[in-house]
């Protein structure tokens, strides 16, 4: 009799437990099933809460559209400006001008002890007669020029006249200090120099200068616009949820008194501001893209650099690029919205 009690027992242990296990796993999917089930009632009601301030989300949505834009030109006008300054780094030369009838010899001298220095890129010599053929290529189409020039005597005028000349491609070109020393200290280079001609140190400087001063600018310009355009977008945003606060407040009483939680409270005016984030940022990113691609043509008819851009714009970063605007949108969004609930939901 004990025995049959003991399986009696264990038998009722088993089919409690798996009554337990059964039970639990309809409370989990019923709790898994409510909780789908509130997203998506939260979902709706975010969007019902759009369309019915349809007005605010509208200006809430373009004034947050105009606040990711400036921030897009920004980071566009750093990139392409400082490309720019980048590549004008590298076409620079510094010339060095010699005497004309300076021999090949002597410039292949020069340039083993200018190559010493780890600054240098690439050293290219031209002697007189190299450079009286340069200048022939370089006017090819001037007719007359070419003409006078047949003339053996003037051939020879020319190419006496003819200063030989080093152009030196540097790895860094803010630092020719060394470069300096090399050309005012080697007494082969002192003893051939051309004196009424300079080295040509400080060429295109002043430009690289100018468009360094031009992306601090649009940098610094575009943040100080991007901020007050930014806090206007967060004000408009915080306005909207506060009237539709304001609008539904015997709904959401009601809510409470039934048991609502808070975020099922939360939830529709945290979709409604994080909708307006979304459509702007596809906005911001559609309206900067189309702009780029029709202003980039000009841009680059005035040598401005824009292929950090163009590259990031036409493959497949372009996903990342929108990924990004409507991250910072739906950002924005989000906390506007929770600073107007904070004050006035409760």
């Amino acid at each position: 009799m004990n025995t049959e009690q003991h399986q009696d027992e264990k038998t009722g242990k088993k089919a409690r437990r798996a009554e337990t296990k059964s039970n639990l796993k309809t409370l989990v999917h019923n709790s898994s099933t409510s909780r789908i089930r509130n997203a998506g009632r939260i979902m709706r009601y975010g969007a019902a809460s759009f369309r019915r301030n349809i007005w605010l989300s509208i200006a809430a949505t373009l004034v947050m559209t105009v606040t990711l834009v400036i921030l897009m030109v920004t980071v566009f006008a750093s990139l392409i400006l400082s490309a720019t300054a980048d590549a004008m780094r590298q076409k620079i030369d510094i010339t060095i001008f010699f005497a004309p009838g300076t021999s090949q010899e002597v410039l292949e001298e020069m340039a083993t002890a200018m190559r010493q220095d780890p600054n240098i890129k690439t050293i290219e010599l031209a002697d007189s007669f190299t450079e009286y053929q340069n200048f022939l290529s370089e006017n090819g189409d001037n007719t007359d020029l070419l003409l006078t020039l047949e003339d053996p005597a003037m051939q020879d005028l020319m190419i006496n006249t003819m200063q030989s000349t080093m152009r030196i491609k540097v790895n860094d070109p803010n630092n020719l200090d060394s470069i300096r020393q090399i050309v005012e200290t080697n007494e082969v280079f002192q003893a051939h120099l051309d004196l009424e001609k300079e080295p040509t140190y400080n060429v295109n400087q002043a430009e690289i200068e100018t468009i360094n001063s031009w992306a601090t600018i649009a940098k610094n310009g575009g943040l100080i616009l991007g901020a007050i355009f930014l806090a206007i977008s967060i004000l408009v945003i915080f306005n909207t949820i506060r009237m539709a606060i304001f609008s539904r407040r015997e709904e959401i009483y009601m809510m409470k008194l039934v048991g609502a939680d808070g975020s099922f409270i939360r939830g529709p005016f945290l979709i409604e501001a994080e909708i307006s984030g979304i459509i702007s940022g596809i906005l911001a990113s559609t309206i900067a893209y189309f702009a780029f691609d029709f202003i980039a043509p000009h841009l680059e008819e005035y040598g401005i650099d824009v292929s950090a851009v163009s590259m990031i714009l036409n493959s497949n970063m372009l996903v990342l690029v929108y990924a990004i605007v409507i991250g910072a949108g739906i950002a924005i969004g989000s906390i506007s919205a929770r600073l107007a609930m904070q004050k006035y939901l409760h």
